[in-house]
């Protein structure tokens, strides 16, 4: 007999005695979701979540190896403050590739569509998403979404900066920004699709016993992230549509030459671009929440606050696109509010770092990699997050504008926040989608090279930025040529680190050790399953009787499957009305 406390769902319902047989995962699994369907032809039209993921995964990683090697180019380019090896033109079109591909294609899209689509219905013991199709459909139009941008480096590119600020780019005779304009706005479709699909797969396909409050807080911070994928990307779409009619019809909506307001447009854009900051950091919250309890083996302190943090960022996030705009023009009112809503989005965010310190406290942390990427993410994204403090603030704002202190700022939260918290979650769940261990020494090799190629990296960008140097400049004044140079020396150091990692995770594909189905011996039902998991994720449909941070029962009480002689309505109905005091259960092998 297991016990637990009723949840306030289920608190007023009788208690009916619900007979489950446990099933625990076998070791060495001999059909996955790798090996049911082979062949190209059966990934391409798979609906299979995981496989809709790690296509999404591998979409991610080549835009990101991509948008890598124009920084490294950038970077070196910058060696000197006259020209280097790159003309003006052409680097104006590679820095705005770059911020391009990294925000819409890699950071957007990367969480939650490659390792959210893996891992969400596995936490919620679902058999896929509720919309596998529209899951499909979501994929190929971000691949769309691609093509559209690239096919504009065929028509004179674009150098407008990743922003799309007019009157750059209300430019009519330049084809290539109607149609990287048409490839975002297609992009935006994928992102809200893939929204609708989680926060009705969250509501509706939840497994027996799972209630609002025993969801993961990965979970928790995917359904925020959603929220605002849903209500923010049709804004950016409308925007840039607006924007590519004004290049198509010559007609004036944002270009002054024509009558049109470029402010509005800077509104506008914002108001999605803001929250799609915390669609890229969001579900990075989620997984070091995921991370941070299976290395510390604690439950996770605050698990209410944490989880309505994330639908606070969500909401605030909407009112505070004005502080990029402090230079614009604005009224002082809206500035003043403005700034006062940067610096109260900081609070729901500080009780998240407050609340994974508290749950390291007096823990038996095991320092693996995933768990490395935590203190990474956690001393990185802190900076960022102060830094994003001091620009909230006017004063401070009108000197530090569009210098290379925002540069510095923006990528130590997005890289150092969003970008390492992915790498946590990839080497978390990696053995759980591949059934392979990967090499931990090499791992924490790379760990470190990550952390200080970064540091050396942006900490010079700070310094500059203070110091006035522009953001987006070909050409700088020699005084800056120290920091240029060891900002540059850093990005080598990043980039070792990122091949070490795409060594060793190709390696471990095929000599990699077994890695069984939970070699974290964590409670997290995901971990329940085979590794690589089923084809439909479990062999039994999950019973679950305690919440995914609870360390301190027995790990054998994890694992539950529904009684063969129950229909399958009926097993839903009865564990829907039963407390986990009236759940009995029997040992069975699988």
């Amino acid at each position: 007999m297991a016990s637990a406390s009723p949840t306030a769902n289920n608190a007023a319902t009788t208690p009916t005695k619900l007979r489950v047989k446990r099933f625990p995962p076998a070791q060495t699994p001999t059909n996955t979701y790798l090996t049911d369907e082979k062949g190209v032809w059966a990934w391409l039209t798979t609906v299979d979540h995981k496989k809709i993921g790690l296509m999404y995964l591998g979409a991610v990683a080549f835009f990101f190896a991509l948008a890598g090697f124009l920084a490294i180019a950038l970077r070196t380019e910058l060696w000197t403050p006259a020209k280097t090896f790159i003309e003006a033109d052409t680097y104006n079109q590679l820095f705005t590739l770059h911020g391009a591909m990294m925000v819409f294609f890699v950071l957007v899209p990367s969480i939650p569509a490659a390792l959210g689509n893996f891992i969400l219905p596995m936490q919620l013991g679902a058999k896929d998403v509720a919309f596998p199709r529209l899951n499909l459909a979501s994929f190929y139009i971000y691949v769309f979404g691609a093509i559209f941008t690239f096919l504009s480096l065929a028509n004179n590119g674009f150098d407008t900066g990743w922003t799309f600020y007019t009157p750059y780019s209300s430019d009519s005779n330049s084809a290539g920004i109607i149609w990287v304009t048409l490839g975002v706005f297609i992009l935006g479709f994928s992102s809200i699709l893939t929204g609708t699909n989680f926060i009705t797969t969250i509501h509706k396909l939840r497994a027996p016993g799972i209630s609002w409050d025993r969801l993961p807080l990965n979970v928790w911070a995917l359904y925020a992230t959603s929220i605002i994928q849903v209500l923010a990307t049709p804004v950016l779409a409308i925007t840039i549509l607006l924007l590519a009619m004004e290049n198509i019809l010559d007609i004036g909506i944002f270009d002054p030459a024509l009558g049109g307001d470029p402010v509005l447009y800077q509104h506008f854009f914002w108001f999605y671009s803001h929250p799609a900051v915390y669609i890229m950091i969001v579900p990075g919250f989620g997984i070091i929440s995921e991370v941070i309890t299976t290395f510390s083996k604690k439950t996770i302190f605050g698990y209410w606050a944490i989880a309505l943090s994330s639908l606070a960022i969500a909401f605030i996030g909407f009112l505070v696109w004005g502080h990029h705009m402090f230079t614009s023009g604005q009224s002082a009112v809206a500035t003043t509010i403005f700034s006062f809503l940067t610096f109260l989005v900081g609070i729901p965010t500080g009780i998240k770092i407050f609340n994974w310190v508290a749950t390291l406290y007096r823990g038996s942390i095991s320092m693996k990699t995933p768990m490395l990427y935590v203190f990474i993410f956690i001393f990185l994204f802190s900076i960022g997050g102060f830094t994003g403090i001091m620009l909230g603030a006017l004063s401070v704002d009108i000197h530090l504008h569009d210098t290379y202190y925002v540069v510095a700022h923006f990528h130590y939260v997005m890289m150092g926040g969003t970008l390492i918290a992915l790498l946590a979650g990839l080497h978390y769940w990696w053995p759980k989608m591949t059934g392979k261990m990967y090499n931990e020494p090499l791992a924490k090799i790379a760990a470190g090279f990550i952390f200080v190629g970064f540091n050396v990296t942006f900490l010079p960008q700070f310094i500059m930025g203070a110091q006035g140097m522009p953001r987006r400049y070909y050409n700088y004044i020699d005084q800056f040529t120290p920091f240029h140079q060891t900002s540059t020396i850093g990005s080598y150091i990043l980039a070792v680190g990122f091949l070490i990692i795409l060594y060793y995770l190709a390696h471990s594909l095929f000599k990699g050790k077994q890695a069984g189905p939970n070699p974290w011996n964590s409670c997290g039902l995901e971990w329940q399953s085979t590794s690589p998991p089923d084809f439909h994720n479990f062999s039994h449909t999950p019973v679950v009787i305690h919440g995914p941070y609870d360390y301190h029962q027995p790990m054998e009480e994890f694992q539950l499957g529904l009684a063969i002689e129950h229909g399958h309505g009926e097993e839903h109905a009865a564990a829907d009305a039963t407390t986990s005091e009236a759940v009995t259960s029997e040992t069975t092998e699988a």
